[in-house]
C-alpha cells in the first residue's frame, strides 16, 4: 500500500482490475468477527465479498465442518495406534505421508472446485503429534526392556550376550519355555575343613570364595554359560538359555575342563602364598557334575521377587551326579545325554550305571579325561579300553576276570589317577564274591547318598 500511494507501481499494473486498500494492523480497529476467523481484516472480508460476487460462487464453510475435521482426526490418529506396533514406525510414516497428501488434495479440490472451506490443518497436526508420541512411547519403552534385561541379567551372563539380548529383546522368553539345556553343578570338596582353619578369620574365608568363584564364572561367561546361582562355595550354570545355543553340551564341558585348569593356576598361587607367609597350604578341589536333558526355564518365584532360573529332571540329576564325582574319585561327571551330545569331542570313559538318590532310571555315567585332541589321546584309549574291559566281567559276574581287569586298569601309566576308582570297584567285586547279587541282577548301583 505504501508503493502505491508513493506512486512506485506503474499505473498500467491497476489497468481494468478491482483494487482494494485496507490495513491489519490491530491498533486501527480494522479487525473484524467472522464465522471462519475470529480476528479477520476488514479489507479481506470485502475481498471475499468482491469474490464470491464476481465468480458467482459463495465461499462455504457446512456446519458439519468441524465435526467432519475431528472425526477425520480421530480416525486418523486411532489407525497410527493400532498399526505402529503392527507395521512398524518406517511403514507408518510413509503410508501416513501419503493419506496426508490425499486430505490436503482433497482439501484443496473442494476450495477450489466446489467452495467448500474443510480445514485439514488440524487433522494433520493431530495426526502427526500422535505419531510423534507413539515413537516416543515405543522409544522409552524400548529402553527401559533394555535397562531390564541389562539389570536382570548382567550379573550372570557375559557382556557379549547381554548387549545381543537388550540390541534384541525379542529373543528373550520370560515366563518360561521348555528346552533341551545343559547343566553344570560344581562343589568344593572338603569345604568344611578348609572352613575350620578360617573360623579366626570367617573375611579371610570369603575372599577365599570369591578368588575361587571368579575365575569359574568367567569360564562359565566365556561358553555362553548363565550363571543360575551361587550357594555357597556352589555355583550352578546352564546352557543354551535364554540365547539359542546349537553346542550347549560342548561348551559346558569345556568350561568343566577349564574351570579345573583355572583351579590349578589359583593353588598354585594359593601355595606359593603360603610358603611365603609360612602358613600350612590347604589346596582346594571341586567336583564338577554335567547333564543334558529338556527343562523348563524362564522367570520364578513371587509376585515380588523371582529370578531367571531353570527347573527339571535333569537339573536334579547334574546335581546328584556332582555329588557321585567324590565316590568315583573323578574330578568331572557327565550323564548319557551330555555324553552322546558331544560324540568324540571330548575323550570320555564310561564308570558305571547308576541309580541315583530319588530316581529309579538307571543312568550310564561317564568322566571326563580331556579333549578329544590331547597329547594324553593314547593313554585316553588305553583307560577307555581297559574300563570296557572290567565292566564287561563286572556285569557278567565273572568276579575273578573282573579283578583281573581291574589289575590291568591299575597297572596303566597314565597321567590320571584312577585309584580311587579302582578302589571302588575292588570293594564291590569282593562284596560281591561273598554275597552274590540276585540272579535278576542288572549290573546297575543303586547310590545310598546324594
Amino acid at each position: 500500500a505504501k508503493d502505491v500511494l508513493a506512486g512506485a507501481i506503474p499505473a498500467e499494473r491497476f489497468t481494468r482490475r478491482l483494487v482494494l486498500i485496507g490495513t491489519s494492523a490491530s491498533g486501527l480497529l480494522d479487525q473484524r468477527a467472522t464465522p471462519v476467523d475470529p480476528v479477520m481484516p476488514g479489507v479481506e472480508v470485502h475481498a471475499q465479498l468482491l469474490e464470491s460476487i464476481l465468480s458467482g460462487q459463495l465461499l462455504h464453510r457446512p456446519d458439519y465442518a468441524i465435526g467432519a475435521e475431528v472425526l477425520l482426526a480421530l480416525v486418523v490418529g486411532l489407525a497410527i495406534v493400532i498399526l505402529a506396533p503392527i507395521l512398524g514406525a518406517r511403514t507408518v510414516f510413509v503410508l501416513g505421508s501419503g493419506i496426508a497428501a490425499l486430505v490436503i488434495g482433497g482439501s484443496w479440490y473442494l476450495f477450489s472446485e466446489k467452495r467448500l472451506l474443510l480445514d485439514a490443518a488440524y487433522p494433520m497436526i493431530s495426526s502427526f503429534a500422535v505419531f510423534v508420541t507413539m515413537l516416543s512411547v515405543n522409544y522409552f519403552r524400548e529402553e527401559s526392556r533394555r535397562r531390564q534385561i541389562r539389570g536382570a541379567f548382567g550379573q550372570y551372563l557375559s557382556p557379549d550376550l547381554v548387549k545381543q539380548l537388550a540390541d534384541d529383546p525379542d529373543r528373550l522368553v520370560l515366563g518360561g519355555e521348555t528346552r533341551e539345556m545343559t547343566i553344570l553343578f560344581s562343589d568344593v570338596r572338603g569345604f568344611t575343613s578348609i572352613s575350620e582353619s578360617y573360623k579366626e578369620d570367617p573375611q579371610g574365608l570369603t575372599v577365599l570364595i570369591n578368588r575361587l568363584l571368579t575365575p569359574f564364572s568367567n569360564a562359565i561367561m566365556e561358553t555362553g554359560g548363565t550363571i543360575d546361582k551361587y550357594m555357597g562355595d556352589n555355583v550352578m550354570a546352564f546352557w543354551n538359555a535364554p540365547l539359542d545355543n546349537p553346542d550347549h553340551a560342548r561348551d559346558a564341558c569345556a568350561t568343566a575342563l577349564e574351570m579345573l585348569k583355572r583351579l590349578e593356576a589359583l593353588n598354585a598361587e594359593r601355595a606359593a602364598e603360603a610358603k611365603a607367609e609360612g602358613k600350612p597350604f590347604l589346596p582346594l578341589d571341586v567336583g564338577i557334575g554335567i547333564n543334558t536333558g529338556e527343562c523348563v526355564v524362564g522367570n520364578m518365584g513371587s509376585d515380588v521377587r523371582f529370578d531367571y532360573t531353570v527347573l527339571g529332571d535333569a537339573v536334579n540329576l547334574a546335581a546328584r551326579l556332582e555329588g557321585q564325582s567324590k565316590t568315583y574319585g573323578v574330578r568331572t561327571i557327565i550323564g548319557e545325554a551330555t555324553a552322546r551330545r558331544i560324540g568324540d569331542s571330548f575323550a570320555t570313559v564310561e564308570l558305571d550305571a547308576i541309580r541315583v538318590k530319588g530316581k529309579q532310571e538307571p543312568e550310564t555315567i561317564y568322566a571326563i579325561l580331556g579333549p578329544g585332541e590331547s597329547p594324553h589321546a593314547q593313554a585316553c584309549r588305553d583307560i577307555q579300553q581297559a574300563m570296557a574291559e572290567l565292566l564287561a566281567c563286572y556285569r557278567d559276574q565273572n568276579w575273578a576276570a573282573a579283578l583281573k581287569a581291574l589289575r590291568a586298569v591299575r597297572g596303566l601309566e597314565t597321567p590320571f589317577d584312577l585309584s580311587a576308582l579302582c578302589d571302588l570297584y575292588e570293594a564291590r567285586i569282593r562284596a560281591f564274591k561273598r554275597s552274590p547279587p540276585p540272579k535278576n541282577w542288572d549290573g546297575v548301583y543303586t547310590a545310598e547318598t546324594k
